[in-house]
């Protein structure tokens, strides 16, 4: 049931003059999410099942009527993705536009409410519903393609990038890691999240190092090495249930020219060097549609699986990927964790006690370090443990990424439940952002209107409060099956049962973690 006005004043949280909490998710709520946990731990525990059988199986979505036709146009003509690139660049450009001349404050500003209220959460929801179809349309690599090979979309054969290939030590998504963890701290220890300006100015740098990767790397080493979005999109594209895949398999095993590897003279080489006739997961497909173009039997098209499945099967465990995945969990957490109430008054505390002051960014860069070595401890510690009750069999690296992978749908759960919150309540005043992006004669957000977005969200709080429960449910359930079909390959249907007790304990532990967080009052962003 809806709550009413007085209840729902009840629930909004005023903090100072000028600050306003969100509420968190009531008793209710949480009740229903420890049950369904502790139902699902019921399950596998004492039945176990097996969750390999037909999880990899695909079915082509170009048969279906009426969508089917329009699917497969989509993915052989170039013209509706050239569109969707022009106007996520035109919407880039304004962001940068805004950001530097429009008003300085964050809740009035194009530049910030459009990118952190509204297009990371769209991004991060997209994944359920397209994959990694963002990537396909990204303004910053657009952009740079433009720039560097001076033609809208057909294939360049002169262009002014030096085209060397990536070195060895850069060959893996360590570099994506880093600018990962460096735009978290941005972000929250600099504040980018509330400065318009400053918003701008991190997009003319993504911008900038693309241009530069594209000057001098082959294809795109930028999407596939170094871009923290592009590798966010495809690690949780492994668990979305889309993805572009060969129509007959049979045909791409008699093919011996590979266009889609290497284009024609029309269509540029797969950005990320993958052979579709090969291809077993998503996490460097970037649906850009070069594969689907250049195929000349025209066999490769949008298909569907059953959720998780390529985490559960195809996804092949990897050091460096299994790091990212440990970032991504611990660092969601983290941002969750700076918008308590209770945040401002630990740093103030640590930063007496270290000597801090200003803007407390010494304070700030060791809380965010400790909250992310305290998850990756404890999976270590974890792993470790594994790996002594399986008698050492595999490799110690190995099986620290095998099990790296059931933490993802963790990691994607929080993502989206928390995301919502800023979404469906700050998220509210987007459109008189839009009509006005400069913010020109805008008056600063007051305490009545922060009050009115709480008590007015864009989605019914009841519902929001549904969603963000069943996300924390279904990421625990599938890490649970994940975590499941991944030992039984190890080990067997019976030791997988015990050998999985360790990850069940992380996997649960950082799970009521999350539902804490969820629980609590948090401080709107603008």
């Amino acid at each position: 049931m809806a709550l009413g006005v007085g209840e729902a004043l009840q629930s909004v949280i005023c903090l100072a003059p000028g600050y306003v909490a969100h509420p968190g998710l009531p008793v209710g709520w949480v009740e229903l999410v420890l049950a369904g946990m502790v139902l699902t731990m019921i399950r596998v525990l004492w039945r176990p099942e097996s969750v390999t059988a037909g999880a990899g199986r695909f079915h082509t979505l170009v048969d279906l009527p009426g969508i089917g036709t329009w699917l497969r146009r989509l993915a052989r003509h170039h013209h509706v993705l050239l569109a969707l690139r022009m106007m996520t660049v035109a919407v880039f450009l304004l962001v940068i536009y805004a950001g530097l001349f429009g008003t300085p404050l964050p809740e009035r500003n194009f530049a910030t409410v459009v990118t952190w209220s509204l297009w990371w959460t769209g991004v991060i929801l997209s994944v359920a519903f397209v994959g990694s179809a963002w990537c396909a349309i990204c303004p910053w690599d657009a952009l740079a393609t433009w720039l560097v090979r001076r033609r809208l979309w057909r294939r360049a054969p002169e262009h002014v990038s030096l085209n060397l290939r990536v070195p060895r030590w850069l060959r893996t998504v360590w570099p994506a890691w880093w600018m990962f963890v460096g735009l978290t701290w941005l972000e929250l220890g600099l504040g980018i999240t509330t400065s318009p300006h400053l918003t701008a100015i991190l997009a003319l740098v993504i911008l900038v190092l693309t241009l530069v990767s594209q000057l001098l790397f082959e294809r795109k080493a930028f999407c596939r090495h170094f871009c923290s979005v592009g590798r966010t999109i495809g690690l949780y594209q492994q668990l979305s249930p889309l993805a572009l895949r060969p129509i007959d398999p049979e045909a791409c095993a008699r093919c011996t020219t590979l266009e889609c590897y290497h284009g024609t003279a029309d269509i540029e080489p797969c950005p990320t060097h993958l052979v579709m006739g090969r291809l077993r997961e998503n996490t460097f497909c970037t649906s850009c549609g070069a594969c689907s173009q250049s195929c000349p039997q025209a066999n490769v098209a949008w298909s569907s699986r059953p959720l998780g499945s390529e985490a559960m099967l195809d996804a092949r465990p990897r050091w460096d990927l299994a790091w990212f995945v440990l970032a991504l969990v611990s660092l969601t957490s983290f941002h969750g964790l700076t918008m308590l109430p209770v945040w401002e008054d630990w740093a103030r505390q640590v930063a007496q006690v270290i000597g801090d002051s200003g803007q407390l960014l010494w304070t700030f860069t060791l809380g965010m370090a400790a909250s992310m070595a305290v998850p990756m401890a404890l999976f270590v510690l974890v792993a470790w443990v594994t790996w002594q009750m399986d008698g050492r069999k595999l490799p110690f690296r190995r099986l620290f990424s095998v099990l790296a992978i059931p933490v993802l749908p963790l990691a994607f759960s929080y993502h989206l439940a928390h995301n919502l919150n800023h979404l469906v309540r700050e998220g509210r005043g987007a459109s008189a952002v839009l009509l006005n992006p400069l913010g020109k004669g805008a008056l600063p957000m007051s305490e009545a209107e922060m009050l009115q977005r709480q008590l007015h969200p864009l989605l019914d709080q009841d519902l929001l409060f549904a969603l963000q429960a069943g996300l924390l449910v279904f990421g625990f359930w599938l890490a649970v099956r994940i975590l499941q079909s991944r030992m039984s390959q190890i080990a067997g249907a019976g030791p997988a049962r015990s050998l999985m007790l360790p990850m069940l304990v992380f996997v649960a532990g950082m799970s009521l973690f999350n539902l804490w967080l969820l629980m609590q009052p948090m401080v709107m962003r603008m």
